[in-house]
């Protein structure tokens, strides 16, 4: 098979991190008989840098052309909230996402066996293992809503921000979600706050809905309150949790830390017809850009991701992610994840053990 793939190396870590993804998608490539095409696309800070806007005409199109994209990191102080819309990297992520109407972001929660006593769980919580995955809806609700700022006679400025979902928002999304439970352990969780809001009611009634299609898939309501709770109480009661573009920003990050660490998730955004999108969850961290501290785990999880979803290559996907942890297993870690005694690498070093572990599978 040929592959075109985007590479948006972005700013701080990410063209580190993007540069050892590449390696173990060029070693999986050779391994498995395929080869790779990339094209550099400049998306975030370093193009408002280059051109004056984080999102340059004609990013979405480049995208299109190509059967996934690959996304390292973007953002930074330098380019902070005091920056014009068009120049904060942030914006432009989200009209890329917007633009190529990826809809679903998928989360996965995974406690690697090698990093069980990283958890900040209970150990006999932890031992149950943890591997759920988050689905969010990504291009609606509250953030995408109306928003207004206005003066009251009595009560100062006030602000509102309209959270708005059609059924067939919600229809696609939870969609999703089923047809993915089928892939793993047959259970949808969702997540909404139906007691209190018109849009959570909405969205329960049409998540019934598509359980009848779906008999062969557990199925409960979860209200987003208690969801929290659980995932700390007991994570390993999820497999698919899928919810609204809010609960979900900050559901998928509590199910990220109680795995441990953030440099070790990756993450997806796929839609119907679009290239998906794939990143690490981690931002750009600048304080260590260009010292060979960054872990690229995460953005190289990020691309086993890819074979197994953009381009239903499960074998690869499987490969991949045997090869992390087989290097876990051996004591290998970054600074950001190790503990006293532990053998610590850099960014370039765990890339190469990687790909030596892949070549040996």
């Amino acid at each position: 098979m040929n592959y075109k793939i985007a590479l948006i190396r972005g700013d701080g870590i990410g063209p580190e991190v993007v540069n050892e993804a590449v390696g173990v998608l060029d070693a999986a490539a050779e391994k498995f008989g395929h080869s790779i095409e990339y094209v550099d696309v400049l998306l975030g800070g370093c193009a408002t840098d280059a051109v004056g806007k984080s999102y340059p005409d004609g990013t979405a199109e480049k995208c299109r052309a190509c059967d996934a994209i690959l996304l390292g990191a973007v953002g930074g102080p330098k380019w902070g909230p005091d920056k014009p819309a068009d120049q904060r990297p942030e914006t432009a992520l989200l009209a890329l996402r917007k633009d190529l109407e990826l809809y679903a972001n998928l989360r996965p929660a995974t406690l690697r066996p090698a990093m069980a006593d990283s958890s900040p769980l209970r150990r006999e919580t932890a031992e149950k293992g943890i591997d759920l995955m988050m689905v969010r809806e990504l291009t609606g609700g509250i953030y995408f809503g109306k928003r207004d700022k206005y003066q009251t006679e009595d009560r100062g400025v006030e602000c509102t921000d309209l959270m708005a979902y059609s059924e067939k928002e919600i229809e696609r999304i939870g969609r999703r979600a089923f047809e993915l439970a089928r892939l793993r352990r047959g259970k949808v969780s969702s997540v909404d706050k139906a007691n209190v809001l018109e849009t959570s009611r909405l969205w329960r009634e049409v998540m019934h809905r598509l359980a009848k299609e779906y008999p062969d898939v557990q199925y409960e309501d979860v209200l987003v309150d208690n969801c929290a709770m659980q995932i700390v109480r007991d994570p390993g009661q999820f497999d698919v949790v899928v919810t609204e573009n809010m609960f979900g920003d900050i559901l998928s990050d509590e199910a990220s830390m109680v795995t441990g660490s953030i440099g070790l998730l990756p993450s997806a955004s796929i839609g119907d017809t679009a290239p998906g999108l794939y990143e690490p969850i981690h931002g750009s961290a600048p304080d260590i850009a260009g010292q060979d501290k960054a872990n690229p785990m995460a953005t190289i999880l990020s691309a086993a991701m890819m074979f197994r979803y953009s381009f239903q290559r499960r074998e690869e996907a499987d490969a991949i992610e045997q090869a992390v942890d087989a290097v876990l297993a051996e004591g290998w870690r970054t600074a950001d994840i190790a503990k006293p005694g532990e053998k610590v690498v850099g960014t370039k070093e765990m890339g190469r053990l990687i790909r030596e572990k892949l070549a040996a599978l």
